[in-house]
């Protein structure tokens, strides 16, 4: 078979993202912390950025709002596709644009500035100074501290920073307990071992054979001084670390105890023999075996419930994650007002000394650097607005839906998905996906990721629509209110949600409970 060139029409679509549009959307879907980290990474690579200052944002607020490239107002009723796609357009815009920014410069605009040297008069510095003077002790740059700071001088931008702070972890804390004895070479060795075999609650998770085995055989070590060294670091601070399981961790901490302690012995008792039937709340099996009476095993209960099952996990390092919220939402005379928190994003603006040495007839290599130094500053700006837009719509529009639950609380919460504020907006679900998440929106009753205000419907008897987040709440609050000795049933809470003309499966309810952390019914028996 021969063969020809020949042409052939054929008709497809596909989908072209230009550079400006994929910029957008990175944006969009980025966190309040990645965005800071981009911003940041962009006033690094582009010359024609510049951050504003916390003072120049306050004096000048006009010719910050002028950076934002003049954005009209009148677009904010298109949709994100088309504001979007318009990035692409101003790339061919005439390169005379540079000359058209006005920005406010003290230097450019030849306002006055007192010079440094003029605060050093007479009555500053003294005419007689000791000899051994320096400048420096004369004149300090370091400003004033604040009056409303520490006496350490810390300001509330740098709140969070000074208390991230390094903890101290269970291996140091015990280290520091051991370097106190006076242990041999070989108790030492032996011990560090056990250190190391330590989980974070505190547990031995490493056999005492295998400690053994992994000592040198020059120092000639038996088993019973690798016991005699382990009972040595399970009455260190925390009492009971190093415990092989939770059984031997809770009797030396009752060993520990004064022995005049009230039903210390009895809890000995419980714990050593018994520990199944309390782990499994068979309060019946307990009272038969240990021949004591209710009150009688309510009071040992309390006191093994005194002991810490994890000791080492009050001191191992932990770090808290800080939420900066991306929306704040307030009651303003009467009404639910959304707006944009200011810290979340820099404001930033375009460099006019910089945008000034463009020429429109120059083409150098330099001056093309600067054009698209120029251009990029732009579209990148453009985008941050288009994302703070985005934000504040999407917010706007579940504020307006979520208004029970802002009123009322959880159980207020009405059903909501995607699809509702995608078509109130006019934006697709995928834009509504990446603005509401890891975003965050700080409101009276706390902060909540906006994602949290979405949630699927259970239909009712009466052909109404409950949310989920509701039903989790009228779960919390049946278990909060239930007899402890007779804790509700999966099956006894679809009955009781019944009565309210909310139809759900049981396992749903048990779905719904593990989410909420709550145990089931026989985990949450207790004498009362």
């Amino acid at each position: 078979m021969a063969m020809k060139p020949s042409l052939t029409l054929r008709l497809g679509q596909q989908l072209r993202m230009t550079p400006q549009l994929q910029q957008a959307i990175k944006l969009l879907q980025l966190s309040t912390l990645d965005l800071q980290q981009e911003i940041q990474e962009a006033l690094d690579s582009n010359l024609m950025l510049e951050e504003l200052s916390s003072d120049e944002d306050q004096t000048d607020e006009k010719a910050a709002e002028q950076t934002l490239e003049d954005y009209d107002t009148s677009d904010a009723g298109q949709t994100e596709d088309s504001r979007l796609a318009s990035a692409e357009d101003d790339g061919n815009e005439n390169d005379s644009e540079a000359d058209s920014i006005e920005l406010y410069d003290p230097e450019l605009d030849g306002d006055y500035q007192q010079d440094t040297s003029e605060q050093l008069t007479s009555e500053t510095i003294s005419e007689e100074l000791p000899i051994d003077s320096v400048w420096e002790d004369v004149w300090d740059e370091t400003p004033p501290m604040n009056s409303q700071s520490g006496a350490g001088g810390d300001s509330d931008d740098d709140y969070i920073d000074t208390r991230n702070v390094v903890s101290t972890s269970l291996q140091s804390h015990l280290e520091e307990q051991l370097n106190l004895r006076r242990l041999s070479e070989s108790d030492e060795l032996i011990a560090m071992t056990i250190v190391d075999g330590l989980d974070s609650k505190g547990i031995l998770t490493v056999s005492l054979e295998d400690i053994l085995l992994s000592i040198p055989a020059e120092y000639e070590c038996e088993m019973d001084e690798v016991l005699a060294v382990l009972h040595l670091i399970q009455h260190l601070d925390p009492v009971g670390v190093a415990a092989r399981d939770l059984r031997e961790c809770l009797i030396i901490q009752l060993k520990a105890l004064p022995e005049q302690t009230p039903w210390r012995t009895e809890a000995i008792t419980v714990v050593s023999d018994h520990i199944s039937s309390l782990a499994n709340r068979d309060y019946a099996l307990l009272i038969r075996k240990t021949k004591l009476k209710e009150d009688e095993l309510r009071q040992v209960i309390a006191l093994i419930q005194t002991l810490n099952p994890r000791p080492g996990a009050d001191i191992a390092p932990s770090s808290t994650e800080y939420i900066e919220p991306d929306v704040l939402v307030s009651k303003k005379k009467g009404r639910w007002t959304v707006e944009l928190n200011p810290k979340s994003a820099p404001r930033i603006r375009v460099n006019q000394e910089y945008a000034s040495m463009i020429k429109r007839a120059d083409n150098s290599s330099d001056n093309t650097y600067l054009k698209n130094n120029l251009q990029e500053a732009r579209w990148f700006i453009k985008s941050l607005q288009q994302r703070n837009d985005t934000l504040l719509k999407v917010s706007t529009k579940i504020v307006e839906y979520q208004r029970g639950f802002l009123e009322y609380g959880e159980q207020a919460m009405k059903p909501l998905v995607l699809h509702e504020i995608a078509s109130a907006v006019d934006l697709h679900e995928s834009t509504i996906s990446r603005v509401t998440t890891q975003k965050y929106m700080l409101t009276p009753a706390g902060v909540f990721e906006l994602k949290y205000f979405f949630s699927s419907h259970v239909n009712t008897q009466a052909g109404g629509e409950v949310s989920s987040t509701a039903i989790r709440s009228l779960i919390k609050q049946l278990v909060a209110a239930e007899n402890p000795k007779k804790p509700l049933s999966d099956s006894k809470i679809v009955g009781l949600l019944a009565e309210q003309d909310i139809m759900v499966a049981r396992r749903t309810i048990a779905k719904y409970r593990e989410s909420l952390m709550i145990r089931p019914s026989n985990e949450r028996k207790q004498l009362v």
